[in-house]
């Protein structure tokens, strides 16, 4: 198909399992362990309220009409002395109730889930049992105010221990997976709270409040709560042993990522490293008891950044062979067995619900719909995509052999060889672009001046409010009127301790309804450097930069009363739309000259080099497609499973999926093999990791409109802010890109911008 037409469809964090919880939001290009916090509100409610305690009792007894004031007063006083000095359990007093981490401690976190579970038990219960007839004030909004504590407590808990975790909350993750999805099925097989939204007059509500209970229809209805009773209890289990293995999927693979890290004795074999990775990876190994030593450390992805430099073939194909294998080893750290399981309950969870698959299941609330369809828009771009693949390994081959290296191209020298043809082609090379990529000025100069040009934004930055690591640096957000708007917090270097990937959470969602203002971190994984080196980055990591401050700025534009149908909370093949766009500013002329500059001489980055860069925007991009489209391919592969006799061991089954496909190319590797593919195991994106192809091409559509009416300009990004950014899930988003570009969109920009379109 050339032309898609978007359909219409509700964010698809209803919690069917708490998998989701499980999941920090990868919003990342790449990695990204994408975890959106909105994915509480169907299980918690609010997480912070902006108010007094005494008045979010108030406006819960208004709310909830057919509830008396006693009631509630009864259940909030059961918070005994020792519950009152947990700070979960209290609303923050620092502004916008960014979260107190400075009194916030491991030993918090299980008290404050126990109160919070029984608590917002409860209140589910209070909803569900009330005699008055339904209202959408006394069942919807009561059912998107419930559970304060336990959310507040949750939303904190899953970002630290995506980010700064240790072996407690380790433990307490493991410990409360199903204690987590057995709750949230208490809400949504409950029979009877499904029988009073469901007889609520859709007709008479209108706006949000209309959108909001539409919503929560069809969540109940996907999560199975017109199942038969014996039905519900198989499914119950099912969640629950899924959230199990959910988690211990994600403890395996951090401990991968560690154990798969290569240690190198002789720093002859890291020849081609600048002096600072060099110093890094010193680091790193005295950090890891082998002073003398340096340790190479792996990243989410297949491919690692490194080998583009490395020149020692062997140490090249050491570090990727420890990349590949780094969950399939047969000890502790193998999630073979647990991914098969998943993938088994996931069909039969499917068919519980009357579906074919997961796949079918899944994507009933997505933009796509239907497997079909996703499938369909990666198969139009991927036999163009391998076919550019196979054209830029021919380069590469023809390199080598005129090297007279005397081997065939292997997936580890791919990086390493084109970037010898990228100097050769294009005479660009990214050892010259990267003295111009200092971190903290792409930030200032490069991601904070765009959103300045194009949204009138302006960030300050706040040393007062306490953060949960010395590496994080916390800002006030301003906006075009120069009104307070935001609280944002930044997490640039890896750490052993913190989820590969980039992505973006909220620490506190925007609404109106409870006069909330958002709280909104970016997570990066970029090398430390060390003492007294300048950080720089690669352009690759600058355009991840601009990526994830896109879902910041999904975040800080929201505009909605609920938080469930605020900013990020849309389809998740439509919540990387925003954040793609956002990296096209990553090369504006205007832009990059103001952040492009050299780290020593202070000067801006040349025109003639800016020229370069932007001569070889499509370069590799058949590589990188290809890789893209394999891992997504994989997902779908995994969860259109029809039959459990289907499924095949974890690499026989990969194997066969990317070969059906065109998509087995040994010099292409997929961008995730299936044991270490987070996104789909732990990440919450099963069936959905073809997002990203599908969000892109949205992008390419928005953008070509962009280009053809003035580029990156304010103009246009007050009009962006108004159609995509600030509409949250609260409007038809068919509709809302229609209003923007002026038709639905078609597959060829995303090709023609790509280099595919011969």
């Amino acid at each position: 198909m050339s032309n898609w037409q978007i359909k219409n469809a509700s964010f698809p964090f209803k919690l069917q399992t708490f998998q989701f919880l499980l999941f920090l939001r990868t919003h990342s290009k790449r990695s990204l362990q994408s975890f959106n916090p909105r994915l509480f509100v169907l299980l918690l409610g609010p997480k912070n309220y902006s108010m007094s305690f005494s008045k979010q009792l108030f406006i819960a007894a208004c709310t909830l009409s057919s509830l008396s004031m006693a009631s509630y007063q009864t259940l909030y006083a059961q918070k005994t002395a020792s519950e009152m000095k947990n700070p979960l359990l209290q609303k923050s007093s620092l502004q916008y109730q960014a979260p107190p981490f400075n009194l916030i401690k491991d030993e918090h976190f299980k008290p404050a889930f126990e109160y919070g579970l029984k608590i917002h038990d409860k209140e589910i219960n209070q909803i569900a049992s009330n005699t008055a007839k339904p209202t959408f004030q006394n069942t919807v909004l009561a059912l998107e105010t419930s559970g304060v504590d336990l959310g507040r407590a949750q939303i904190i808990f899953y970002n630290l221990t995506g980010s700064n975790t240790n072996p407690t909350l380790q433990q307490i993750e493991e410990e409360y997976a199903p204690i987590f999805a057995a709750h949230n099925d208490k809400i949504y097989l409950n029979s009877a709270l499904y029988a009073r939204i469901k007889a609520l007059n859709l007709n008479s509500l209108q706006g949000e409040d209309r959108k909001l209970t539409e919503y929560y229809l069809q969540q109940f209805e996907l999560a199975g709560a017109n199942l038969s009773e014996a039905d519900k209890v198989s499914m119950k289990k099912i969640n629950e042993e899924l959230a199990s293995l959910s988690t211990q999927f994600g403890t395996k693979l951090l401990l991968a990522r560690k154990n798969g890290a290569v240690l190198f004795s002789d720093v002859k074999e890291l020849d081609g490293l600048s002096a600072q990775e060099i110093a890094a990876a010193k680091d790193k190994a005295k950090e890891a008891g082998h002073e003398g030593q340096y340790l190479i450390g792996l990243l989410n992805t297949t491919q690692q950044p490194l080998l583009q430099n490395l020149k020692n073939r062997a140490t090249r194909e050491k570090i990727f062979k420890s990349s590949w294998t780094r969950s399939e080893k047969g000890d502790s750290a193998d999630t073979r067995e647990i991914l098969e399981k998943m993938a088994a309950l996931r069909l039969e969870k499917a068919h519980l619900m009357g579906k074919k698959s997961f796949a079918e299941w899944r994507l009933q609330d997505q933009m796509a719909q239907t497997p079909e369809n996703a499938m369909n828009l990666l198969a139009e771009i991927a036999a163009p995509a391998v076919a550019k693949a196979k054209e830029e390994a021919k380069e590469i081959q023809d390199l080598i052999d005129q090297q007279k290296g005397g081997f065939k191209l292997e997936p580890w020298d791919w990086n390493f060889y084109s970037e010898q043809v990228r100097k050769a082609k294009y005479d660009l090379d990214e050892n010259q672009i990267k003295p111009y990529f200092e971190v903290m000025t792409v930030l200032e100069k490069g991601v904070f001046f765009a959103a300045k040009q194009m949204y009138g934004i302006t960030f300050k930055v706040r040393k007062d409010l306490p953060v949960y690591h010395k590496d994080v640096v916390a800002y006030e957000v301003f906006d075009k009127d120069g009104k307070s708007m935001a609280i944002y917090y930044l997490d640039f270097f890896t750490r052993d301790n913190k989820n590969g990937g980039a992505w973006m959470n909220n620490f506190v969602n925007q609404s109106h309804y409870l006069k909330q203002k958002p709280v909104i971190v970016n997570v990066f994984n970029f090398q430390k450097p060390s003492k007294g080196n300048p950080s720089l980055i690669s352009y690759d990591d600058v355009s991840t930069m601009f990526h994830e401050f896109g879902h910041t700025l999904h975040g800080l534009f929201a505009n909605q009363q609920y938080v469930t149908l605020s900013g990020t909370s849309v389809p998740r093949d439509y919540v990387e739309f925003p954040s793609q766009i956002n990296e096209h500013c990553a090369l504006d002329p205007v832009i990059l000259k103001n952040y492009a500059i050299h780290y020593q001489t202070k000067k801006a980055i040349p025109q003639s080099l800016l020229d370069k860069i932007k001569k070889a925007e499509t370069f590799n991009k058949g590589y990188e497609i290809t890789e893209l489209l394999a891992a997504s391919t994989l997902d779908m592969a995994w969860h259109s499973v029809e039959k459990a006799e289907d499924f095949k061991p974890t690499l026989a089954f990969e194997t066969e999926a990317l070969s059906k496909y065109g998509l087995l190319v040994n010099e292409v590797p997929t961008r995730y093999h299936t044991p270490y593919f987070a996104h789909i195991w732990s990440g919450g994106y099963s069936s959905g990791y073809f997002a990203y192809t599908w969000s892109k091409v949205l992008d390419f559509n928005a953008f070509d409109w962009m280009q053809a009416n003035g580029g990156m300009t304010r103009a246009n990004g007050e009009r962006f802010r108004k159609y995509i950014l600030s509409v949250g899930n609260s409007v038809d988003l068919n509709k809302a890109f229609r209003d923007f570009i002026g038709h639905d969109m078609k597959v060829e920009p995303y090709l023609r911008y790509s280099g595919m379109n011969k």
